[in-house]
């Protein structure tokens, strides 16, 4: 029984196999037979064609100033003087804005007077502790000979100790009052709000020959915050002081080209209130993660601008070149068409030019591409060459017959494509059709 069961397996699978395989034959004799029966295409041909070819990333963002500060007072008070104001220049130490300071310069003799007691407190001391220990030492001796009592000694050496202990008290009211005094001295220096920031410390000793260090520029003053006469508490802003001599481009990469950007690459900027004009900058931070809400990762590209034209805040357009290969085999983006799932170009196979040769017709070859740069894509494999099909090609099957507005003089032979140079472009094609 199970024999029967398998024999009648094998038998119905034999019949299936043969049975699809008299269709596929009838199923490609007729397609065969409509491609014949179809009118030829007339389409539009370009040659496959050698050209630089750049993979370039365009981003948009704003521009920072590389340091940004708040001057701000550490005391409060009322600002008696205002020196400087939006889009001045400030050097490192500047006095910017002076505030009243009669309460301070109080503090700091009442704090004055207090040391000079406490020095006279010393002295006083100090007197009295030289009594003391002469009186110590005197009944001493006199205990030595057995004159004074020991009460009388016990009582002289308690007075001497406890004029050692007041002396030692009132130098530390000195030092004690000492620091009051600088404490009342630099409040009063804060009355003088300067703007100062860490610079670079210069070399301990220049070596023959070299220059100087040049002066560190400026910076400006970006906002003012206050006028003379507001009564300020401590750390309310005055102004700010940004360094504009450079500038920072913070840019969005998406998830895409995260893994292209790199620290150092140069970037090429744009904006709108310069048309035309480029200004270069390089990539110096990368953010090491993206926002989950946009996929998107900060990046920052630092731009010179020592004439001071770019200003905080301005648009820019951010170009930035991942790669780039020259003499690559390109052809047009409107070429790429799908056939069965695989991305090709539809290549023409044209005649040999002999009596009665059969229309020229259309061959799809699939390809691997490269870089995609504006209207052109490099392609990778096959060595592609000949003419490709660049309009109607849509329309078009494998093997389907195509017209050419104007057969070439000469072309490749009829089934396979060359590997030479591409040919010289035909008058009939249209200007640009390459491109």
């Amino acid at each position: 029984m199970i024999k029967k069961v398998i024999v009648i397996v094998i038998v119905v699978a034999i019949a299936g196999v043969t049975g699809w395989e008299v269709y596929r034959r009838v199923a490609a004799s007729q397609n065969a037979g409509r491609q014949r029966g179809k009118p030829p295409l007339a389409v539009e041909v370009t040659p496959v064609r050698q050209a630089t070819v750049r993979d370039v990333g365009v981003f948009t963002g704003s521009l920072l100033p590389k340091s940004q500060f708040i001057v701000a007072p550490k005391i409060p008070g009322r600002v008696k003087r205002l020196l400087v104001n939006r889009g001045d220049p400030v050097r490192n130490g500047q006095l910017v804005a002076e505030l009243d300071d009669e309460e301070y310069a109080q503090e700091a003799k009442q704090a004055q007077a207090e040391l000079d007691v406490a020095k006279a407190n010393v002295d006083d001391c100090a007197s009295t502790l030289e009594v003391a220990r002469r009186e110590f030492e005197r009944i001493k001796a006199l205990r030595a000979k057995g004159i004074a009592s020991e009460s009388e000694l016990d009582a002289a050496e308690g007075n001497y100790e406890a004029c050692q202990a007041k002396h030692k008290v009132a130098l530390a009211q000195v030092q004690q009052r000492k620091a009051a005094l600088e404490t009342a001295k630099i409040r009063l220096a804060y009355a003088k709000v300067c703007a100062s920031w860490e610079t670079n410390p210069a070399p301990a000793s220049q070596p023959a020959g070299r220059p100087a260090p040049a002066e560190e520029p400026p910076r400006v003053i970006g906002e003012r915050f206050v006028d003379e006469g507001a009564l300020l508490k401590v750390n309310d802003p005055i102004v700010s002081v940004l360094e504009d001599r450079s500038l920072i481009a913070v840019i969005h990469v998406i998830e895409r080209d995260y893994p292209k950007v790199k620290i150092g690459q140069d970037a090429a900027l744009t904006t709108d209130p310069y048309p035309g004009q480029v200004f270069h900058g390089r990539v110096v931070r990368i953010a090491p993660l993206l926002k989950e809400t946009s996929r998107q990762a900060p990046v920052e590209i630092e731009v010179p601008n020592r004439d001071r034209r770019l200003r905080q805040g301005m648009f820019v357009r951010a170009s930035i070149e991942f790669a780039r290969k020259d003499n690559a085999t390109v052809i047009p983006h409107a070429a790429l068409v799908k056939r069965d799932g695989k991305s090709g170009v539809l290549v023409a196979d044209l005649p040999d030019g002999e009596a009665g040769a059969e229309a020229p017709k259309a061959r799809f070859v699939p390809v691997t591409l490269g870089i995609m740069d504006g209207k052109l894509a490099e392609v990778i494999s096959p060595q592609l060459s000949g003419l490709i099909i660049t309009l109607g090609q849509h329309l078009l099957e494998d093997g389907s017959p195509i017209t050419l507005p104007q057969p070439p003089a000469s072309g490749p032979a009829r089934g396979r494509t060359p590997a030479g140079p591409p040919p010289q472009s035909r008058p009939s094609e249209k200007p640009g059709a390459a491109r």
